[in-house]
């Protein structure tokens, strides 16, 4: 059976690279694992609920949510029920949920502030996985959200100047100076290697609006960027 899901495949890298970091950075346990599998069907269900919220083939919608969330919650109920604490990230990233639940509903699934704010739920994600290995949060879980957020913000801004704001010279201004100022301000406060791991996503922001970019080249490009900063933040956690 073919899954049922949204075509903004982009989505993906945030899904899994704050989840994993704060695996890297908090440690390994059992328990991340089974968060893991529940994680991936709570992310696809948001999107046939807010196809049947729209309207859409209800019934259709509706059946593929049921589907997505049981399955997400036979997963995580037991890792909320032996952590509790995990329970304390959910209620953070609901009032996000819900944002992209608004925006969907209003058609406006492209727009800025909702790629905002899924940005900020799904790298809220890395604070239950370091939380799972490390049994605190401290400074180091909210950087991680923190460099994540930063990240894939970047992530929206260059996707942006090369598809839907590419005639926009304001924008990719905006886009200019935001890739220019996160690798500086984390040299200023000396976090080189954090800075290092935005390097590149300052080099394509300067350089990929000015090349003829098709989608499919734009997420690979995307996709080994999103690599590369898992690689050197991950060395980061370890040295």
């Amino acid at each position: 059976m073919k899954l049922y899901m949204s075509k903004q495949h982009g989505a993906w890298a945030m899904l899994v690279v704050p989840f994993v970091l704060g695996m890297v950075a908090g440690g390994f346990d059992w328990l991340q694992i089974v968060l893991a599998i529940g994680w991936v069907p709570l992310y696809l269900s948001t999107y046939p609920l807010v196809q049947a919220i729209k309207k859409k083939k209800v019934k259709f919608h509706m059946t593929w949510f049921y589907r997505y969330f049981f399955t997400a919650i036979v997963f995580i109920i037991p890792v909320v029920v032996m952590r509790p604490s995990i329970g304390f990230v959910g209620l953070l990233m609901i009032p996000f949920f819900l944002l992209n639940i608004y925006f969907g509903i209003r058609n406006k699934d492209r727009y800025f502030w909702n790629d905002i704010s899924a940005i900020i739920a799904f790298s809220l994600s890395s604070i239950a996985t370091y939380m799972l290995g490390a049994n605190q949060i401290n400074t180091l879980a909210w950087l991680i959200v923190g460099v994540s957020v930063l990240f894939f913000v970047g992530s929206t801004f260059f996707v942006k100047t090369v598809l839907r704001e590419k005639k926009n010279q304001k924008f990719r201004w905006l886009s200019w100076i935001y890739h220019s100022l996160v690798p500086l301000a984390f040299l200023v406060i000396g976090k080189w290697l954090i800075a290092l791991a935005f390097l590149p996503s300052l080099i394509r922001a300067i350089g990929g609006p000015r090349i003829p970019m098709r989608p499919m080249k734009m997420g690979i490009l995307e996709i080994v960027n999103a690599l590369i900063f898992f690689i050197v933040m991950s060395i980061h956690f370890y040295s």
